[in-house]
């Protein structure tokens, strides 16, 4: 780590790990840190984290970064906040004590909850008001779940007992020491208990999934002051300038500041947004309408396109099936071959995102023969990520957005095979960053914002620099063949 005056704390808390990044006020990275933490899966479809293995990781690793600041007599100017979004705590109000483990966004325990208001005809309602679908990605039934399902909960909840927060509320409230309980709009629009027109709660949402409002956050912009982090914490107090859901984030830090650009960030999932300025685009395709960040009380909005797994199948053939020693070793499988072979993945291993919305579905692998071996696993899967990429794109082109490239980041973006792979099937020019971690780059310009640094969010476009363009090479019949293939997967996926 290189000396410098100033730098921003960025706090990256991840679906996975947490990490700490110590950012230049130009940009550049001067130090990281990092701690990974277990997944609970304690059913089929569950996926939950403890709340103390959380905090106790953005601990230790923004204690490092601090430490290694002090040391090279850099001055940390403020704390920016990105986190997994819709993962949902709900803590003692007095004690801050966690009354049940996080859900994680991937959990579908409550599709039952979901399918039945569907099928009650709530879905128009929740999508004109929030921009989400009914779907138990979002956080509202999970909420709802851990009131029903711990003893005394909503009783608690309804005398005002309890909070709720996604993590960066709660990361928040444990920095404060509990004086803030607070969130910004980009996390409060995942909720599905948030009016994104209106920019408040919504108290029709609340009372469909019986999520009391006195448990709810107060909704800040995405940069501003919201609350001091005691020293005690890092050894100094810092104030909290900034935050914004991992993926809004990302946008940010991607300089997609403009209605029409467009990024994809590729780790446990995938995740494309696409700024659409000042205008609520209502998707006809399955897609989500969300805040891509909001400045000065006024929204930028974004429709994205979520996948569930993309990074997370690479890490499944590591850790679950022991076919690769590591994730870095799925490119040379993958291009060890002349082509897939007929081998398709489906990985829909916590259910399938957009545009299919089928919490139930559940993962595939098809065209296996004797000759199938671990190359061609790790191929389908990486491949699986560009086609789910093109469906993304596909749902957007149908709603009217035609984008001209791709910026991608994320874990996923230094497999050179994968970029090129994902240029030929979508059939763009595919952008990669020189830094590629735009979501902790997002969250420090947000603080820079908050804190005073810079006076608008659009004197950080010369921070984005490129690092390589991947430019699509393979013929219109091939593309077209290996796409017909991977469909033919899907629609077998979706019958089963």
């Amino acid at each position: 780590m290189s000396a410098d005056d100033s730098a921003i704390l960025a706090i990256d808390q991840g679906t996975t790990s947490s990490r700490a990044i110590l950012f230049s006020t130009d940009g550049q990275i001067l130090g990281v840190s990092q701690q990974e933490f277990e997944q609970l899966f304690p059913a089929d479809g569950w996926v939950e984290h403890r709340a103390t293995d959380i905090w106790q990781s953005v601990l230790n690793v923004g204690r490092e970064m601090v430490a290694q600041a002090k040391a090279s007599g850099i001055h940390i100017l403020s704390v920016g906040i990105t986190n997994q979004r819709e993962t949902s705590l709900v803590w003692d109000r007095q004690s801050g004590e966690v009354i049940y483990n996080a859900i994680v966004w991937q959990d579908r325990r409550t599709a039952d909850h979901c399918n039945n208001l569907r099928q009650e005809g709530y879905l128009d309602g929740v999508k004109a008001a929030s921009g989400l679908l009914l779907d138990p990605y979002f956080s509202a039934t999970k909420v709802a779940w851990i009131l029903d399902h711990v003893a005394g909960a909503r009783q608690r909840a309804e005398k005002g007992e309890l909070c709720f927060g996604t993590v960066d509320s709660y990361l928040i409230w444990q920095m404060t020491g509990g004086k803030r309980h607070v969130t910004d709009a980009t996390n409060a629009s995942r909720t599905s208990l948030y009016n994104i027109h209106k920019g408040c709660w919504d108290t029709e949402l609340c009372a469909l999934f019986n999520v009391p409002a006195s448990m709810l956050p107060e909704v800040l912009d995405s940069a501003g002051h919201f609350g001091d982090c005691g020293a005690n914490i890092f050894g100094q107090t810092l104030p909290i300038c900034g935050v914004a859901g991992d993926q809004q984030a990302a946008t940010i830090g991607q300089a997609c500041l403009n209605k029409g650009a467009i990024k994809s960030t590729y780790g446990t999932g995938c995740f494309m947004l696409v700024n659409t300025g000042h205008d609520c685009l209502a998707t006809k395709n399955n897609l989500l309408s969300t805040i891509a960040y909001q400045i000065d009380g006024q929204p930028t909005y974004g429709l994205e396109g979520s996948i569930f797994i993309s990074g997370a199948a690479i890490q499944w053939l590591r850790d679950g099936m022991g076919l690769l020693s590591s994730a870095a070793e799925s490119e040379r499988l993958a291009s060890s071959l002349a082509g897939n072979d007929g081998v398709y993945m489906v990985p829909a291993l916590t259910g399938l995102g957009a545009p299919h919305w089928s919490p139930d579905a559940r993962g595939a692998i098809y065209g296996l023969t004797r000759d199938t071996g671990p190359a061609h696993f790790a191929r389908a899967a990486l491949e699986s990520v560009a086609y789910q990429t093109f469906d993304l794109i596909e749902a957007m082109r149908a709603d009217g957005i035609e984008p001209n490239a791709l910026r991608v980041d994320g874990g996923m973006v230094a497999n050179g095979w994968l970029m090129q792979f994902m240029a030929d099937i979508i059939n763009l020019p595919v952008d990669r960053p020189v830094v590629t971690e735009t979501t902790a780059l997002g969250a420090t310009i947000l603080a820079l914002l908050g804190c005073g640094e810079i006076n608008k969010i659009d004197d950080i476009t010369d921070i984005w620099k490129q690092d390589k363009q991947f430019v699509p090479n393979m013929a219109t019949t091939d593309r077209a063949a290996i796409l017909a293939g991977w469909q033919t997967a899907i629609e077998r996926t979706l019958l089963d």
